[in-house]
């Protein structure tokens, strides 16, 4: 894929969002954080902080990827 700006990301990713999400655990943010970036292109995922108490919100563009992160995190951590 070409390469985006951020402001094109940005523009994108306001075309699909919220798209499929996944809550996870504010404590496991930063390993969420590295598998997307492992596994997905900027512009198919994003991070809400906070969305409640202790509680992150990950968004995907695809129902794969969200599938994917949810098995990969562990399962206690998350909440769809």
């Amino acid at each position: 894929m070409v390469e985006m700006t951020p402001q094109e990301i940005f523009e994108y990713k306001l075309k699909w969002k919220p798209g499929h999400t996944v809550r996870l655990h504010s404590d496991l943010v930063d390993q969420g954080k590295a598998w997307c970036r492992k596994w997905l292109e900027r512009q198919n995922w994003s991070m809400t902080e906070y969305t409640d108490v202790y509680e992150h919100t990950f968004h995907f563009k695809c129902m794969e990827a969200a599938n994917d992160f949810s098995v990969a995190m562990p399962e206690e951590f998350v909440n769809q």
